[in-house]
């Protein structure tokens, strides 16, 4: 027989024989895969997903260990995860100098940062955004409300079954002594003047005038937290000016002594802004109408220590974060974003309450933020307020 015949013949059993089925397999294995991508590619060929990549190696688009879901099946809907990375990460900047930077008060630096008196320019786009449900690997349903997107390693089965735990502290609503601490290591960040579709990209989003600044968020949830008799702190220092390297070494040390005098102190909540933007300049704003009123839509950070970082509580911390992402989802629906859980730190081992919650975005008003900051103070203040 020819040697060239036989040879032909042996490739054809290999083929028929081994390659054959395990292409079979690895298809049926990976088929669903398969059509969560071409899902993908289709939605951004008809415009539907606008994947955004950053430049920046912190807030591009990670692939991530997938863990299925108990709740739900990994399926690509119209809000994909390419939304959620349109957020750049909140990033903790060391100092530049092995000296922390003191923090300023706030009536201190008031005229540093001026807020500008006009915004004439129009060489900017901003587009209202509602944060929906979503489907896939990474998110998972609370049972009273919200939703986790978990970018750890943890499975999203072991994290669902810490979330149906209690928080991990108690506030005595009744107490004299202060509960809760609200803070802000970026005081400075700011929103526009007004609900518009358009900004001056001269202004930098940043102010030292505290009724433009998160300042004035805090202060709508401080006012509601008086309402329902929860004694707190409202620190307004501002740690993120003259200098943004290090803001977060400062408010570690203006938090650390506060609960070293206050340690009645349960709950810290670190109080900013995000900054959602497309590729393309689109500056985004989150917003769900709440009770007729249009609020900056809130995403609550909570991190996951992966054995390097000194937050051993970490998971206590979540507790709280399940707890409160489903209060505020039950008390105004369509409030939040899901609970970012990631492996973060923001000084998030000082108490087994503390957590960063980022209200709205540059995109959105200032009347749109402090009525968040409102809605925020009403639930904590449901949540721990006295008899």
């Amino acid at each position: 027989m020819d040697i060239k015949k036989v040879c032909l013949r042996c490739v054809a059993v290999i083929i028929v024989a081994f390659v054959m089925p395990t292409g079979i397999w690895l298809y049926a294995r990976s088929a669903s895969r398969f059509g969560r991508v071409a899902a993908v590619a289709a939605g951004v060929a008809m415009g539907e997903y606008k994947p955004y990549f950053s430049a920046d190696d912190d807030s591009k688009a990670t692939v991530q260990t997938a863990y299925p879901s108990k709740l739900e099946a990994a399926v690509v809907s119209k809000h994909s995860i390419w939304d959620m990375d349109m957020a750049p990460q909140e990033k903790q900047t060391p100092s530049v100098s092995a000296e922390v930077p003191s923090p300023l008060p706030a009536q201190d630096v008031t005229d540093k940062i001026p807020y500008p008196a006009s915004m004439e320019g129009n060489d900017g786009v901003i587009e209202k955004y509602t944060y929906g449900r979503y489907d896939g690997e990474q998110y998972f349903d609370l049972d009273g409300g919200g939703q986790v997107r978990n970018c750890t390693e943890l499975s999203n089965d072991e994290l669902y079954e810490e979330s149906s735990k209690p928080y991990d502290f108690q506030i005595d609503g009744n107490s004299s002594e202060p509960q809760i601490l609200i803070y802000h290591t970026h005081a400075t960040e700011s929103f526009e003047p007004t609900d518009k579709d358009h900004y001056d990209s001269s202004f930098s989003c940043k102010t030292t005038e505290p009724e433009m600044n998160m300042l004035s968020v805090g202060d709508k949830i401080c006012e509601q937290l008086d309402k329902a008799g929860v004694a707190y702190i409202h620190d307004t220092l501002v740690h993120d000016y003259p200098s943004y390297d290090g803001s977060y070494d400062s408010s570690r040390m203006a938090v650390k002594q506060i609960l070293e005098e206050y340690p009645s102190i349960k709950v810290c909540l670190d109080v900013h802004r995000d900054g959602i933007e497309r590729e393309d300049g689109t500056r985004l704003a989150p917003v769900a109408e709440i009770d007729g009123r249009e609020a900056a839509q809130l995403m609550i950070i909570s991190g996951c220590d992966d054995g390097t970082m000194g937050m051993p509580d970490y998971m206590k911390n979540f507790h709280f974060a399940c707890a409160l992402q489903s209060a505020l989802e039950s008390d105004w629906q369509g409030l939040t974003r899901p609970v970012l859980f990631d492996y973060r730190h923001y000084n998030q081992d000082l108490t087994t309450g503390s957590l960063l919650i980022e209200v709205g975005s540059h995109g959105n008003s200032i009347t749109q933020a402090q009525y968040t900051g409102e809605l925020i103070g009403k639930t904590l203040g449901k949540m721990f307020g006295g008899e």
